[in-house]
């Protein structure tokens, strides 16, 4: 428990991309532009959601839902990012470490549920359309959300209180540029089996039985889609599909890339790539992928901003 003494009192070394040194003003510069447009794009989203009353809808209260989590999200990471990236000075405190861990895993997993709960609703919508507005009436909407958000972070809650019940080694270094668990567990002193088996059967939870139920909603609206004789009534159905199934294979491909596959050398080594595509380039392109892909989005926006 030495070693874990130690970690509380110094903190933790996000060693990020230090030993890539000609990177990390082109990241700092690149990252900060991202991080600006994800904190317009996300606001836009939310406020065109609350405002315009033809956006008063299911597909736009998750969308909205799905924009505020973005928005906490990339907070909860990129600030303490920046700061590492801009200098030597790559620490973060325990205290620090531990809700970062928290939060961004907390925030992480409500977006594979909430993904999920948005499939349901397209589902609903193309599937079920003469009874969308009976079923997913505003009291089920408030449930499926609250159900995303409070899942999220119960299982965030267990997960961090068993990573940092490890003792942890003196060098305290974390080979990441945030306090994500896969690299946390490498800096035990312990045998992590069980740990590291725990990770896998959250990731069966959070990440396979999601992108599982996600993919079966999806076969159900493809066989419904194909049954409309009319080529512009399929092309419509496919359009209001199209931004969710986008955002869903940047989102969910990336966390199967880094929890899923088994570890290489190649994986070991791009990993820190494919963590910041999902937890800083993804949460940009959301709003980017909805507002492009949908007129009654453009045109409301177009309006707000003639305002």
């Amino acid at each position: 428990m030495k070693g874990a003494n130690a970690s509380t009192l110094a903190g933790f070394i996000l060693l990020g991309f230090s030993d890539q040194p000609h990177l990390e003003m082109l990241l700092l510069l690149v990252v900060s532009i991202i991080y600006i447009l994800t904190l317009m794009g996300n606001t836009a989203i939310i406020l065109l959601s609350y405002f315009n009353p033809k956006l008063h809808t299911p597909m736009y209260f998750f969308l909205s839902n799905l924009s505020f989590l973005d928005l906490c999200f990339t907070t909860s990471i990129v600030p303490q990012m920046l700061w590492n990236l801009k200098g030597p000075d790559k620490t973060i405190s325990y205290t620090g470490c531990v809700i970062q861990l928290y939060v961004a895993l907390g925030l992480g997993s409500t977006e594979c549920v909430l993904l999920t709960v948005m499939a349901y609703d397209r589902f609903n919508a193309i599937c079920r359309p003469l009874h969308y507005g009976v079923i997913m009436h505003p009291k089920l909407l408030q449930q499926l959300a609250a159900l995303a958000w409070i899942s999220g972070f119960v299982g965030s809650m267990v997960q961090t209180i068993l990573v940092f019940q490890l003792p942890l080694c003196s060098h305290h270094m974390v080979d990441d540029f945030m306090c994500e668990e896969p690299a946390l567990i490498k800096t035990a002193c312990v045998d992590t089996t069980f740990l590291e088996n725990e990770l896998s059967i959250a990731s069966v939870l959070y990440v396979v039985i999601p992108l599982g139920l996600i993919l079966a909603s999806y076969g159900c609206i493809v066989r419904s889609v194909l049954r409309i004789k009319s080529t512009e009534g399929r092309r419509k159905a496919f359009g209001t599909c199209g931004s969710h199934l986008i955002v869903v294979v940047l989102f969910f491909g990336t966390l199967a890339s880094i929890y899923i596959q088994p570890k290489s050398k190649y994986t070991q080594k791009y990993s820190k790539f494919l963590t910041l595509f999902y937890t800083v380039v993804t949460p940009s392109l959301n709003p980017l992928i909805y507002t492009l892909r949908n007129k009654e989005a453009k045109w409301a926006l177009r309006r707000l901003l003639g305002r």
